[in-house]
């Protein structure tokens, strides 16, 4: 059993807290088990897993204090509730120093945390290295992220530029010939860097800001015999780059230059059984300095929580 107290928060904010019809207060009991009981802000949370649910909630009561209270935020929060605490304590010599809400940035109209362990040392990793390399399943946050770090930085007047690529491949399908010109072609490719970016800026100053040269977004093989100087650089899907293509990538680093390059390696569509450039690139850089490797889980899963669970049920058939 655990008391918790939040009733100066006011009533119109703990209306917000507790969501619709108390939708809110009721994915938290079902997501620890647990009962909240008592007024409005003064509960009694009665269940094994009631101090994670008080925690919790308190998170949650900070996040809306701050701004907003999206269903992203209630997932992540959620999420990270629930980690194992034993795994988690192993997972960095630096964890004990990252302050549990971490910090927030302010990507355009976005305010943005990591919402668990690692995504929270994923952003550290992005401020204190020249090249990070990230990997993880689908909705662990790792283009969101690297964008809002690249996003924040540029706004900062720490880089001239955002470049954002990735490899033109098909994910098991074969579109075939595609109209229009070089922009539209690419487009379909390119489409989640653009929603990202349009999420936190907003469309029209997107290409407002493309239209100055201050964001770029192409396809990898436009990265070929450049140098690319005081620009924060992301490669996206970079599980589908060959090694060749991952080497020609990473020696575009220019000076005042930051890279992050992420990847899911269960998502591999490179054809006739080639071997992923990111994953030999994992294993070539892994003790180099001022490189951050970052490796993200299916308790880093900030969607529905059903996309968690399907992540999970996957990587447990890829095990037997």
């Amino acid at each position: 059993m655990q008391t918790i107290d939040l009733s100066s928060m006011g009533t119109s904010m703990l209306t917000a807290l507790c969501g619709p019809g108390n939708k809110t207060l009721k994915q938290v009991e079902s997501h620890f088990d647990v009962r909240f009981l008592g007024k409005p802000g003064t509960w009694t949370i009665e269940g094994e897993q009631a101090i994670r649910a008080a925690t919790a909630i308190t998170q949650l009561a900070q996040q809306l204090e701050q701004g907003s209270l999206t269903q992203v935020d209630i997932a992540g929060v959620l999420a990270d509730g629930l980690m194992d605490k034993d795994a988690s304590t192993h997972s960095s010599e630096n964890e004990n120093n990252i302050d549990r809400q971490g910090p927030v940035l302010i990507a355009g109209r976005r305010h943005i945390q990591g919402k668990t362990t690692n995504q929270r040392l994923y952003l550290k990793a992005i401020h204190d290295n020249t090249l990070t390399l990230s990997i993880g399943p689908a909705g662990s946050g790792k283009t969101y992220l690297a964008v809002a770090a690249a996003v924040v930085a540029l706004n900062a007047h720490e880089f001239e530029r955002i470049i954002l690529t990735r490899p033109a491949v098909e994910a098991g399908e074969r579109l075939g010939f595609l109209p229009g010109d070089l922009q539209q072609k690419i487009d379909p490719y390119l489409r989640p860097l653009f929603d990202a970016l349009s999420d936190m800026l907003g469309i029209e100053k997107m290409n407002a800001m493309m239209e100055a040269g201050r964001i770029e977004i192409a396809p990898l093989a436009y990265m070929r015999g450049r140098t690319l100087n005081d620009a924060f650089i992301i490669l996206d899907e970079a599980q589908n780059t060959t090694r060749a293509q991952m080497k020609m990538f990473l020696t575009r680093l220019g000076f005042g230059s930051k890279m992050v390059v992420t990847g899911d390696s269960t998502q591999v569509d490179l054809p006739n059984h080639q071997h992923s450039g990111l994953l030999h690139a994992l294993q070539v850089l892994e003790h180099v300095k001022d490189i951050g490797i970052c490796r993200l889980t299916a308790n880093d899963v900030v969607r529905h929580r059903l996309v968690e669970k399907i992540v999970s049920a996957y990587e447990e058939r890829e095990d037997d």
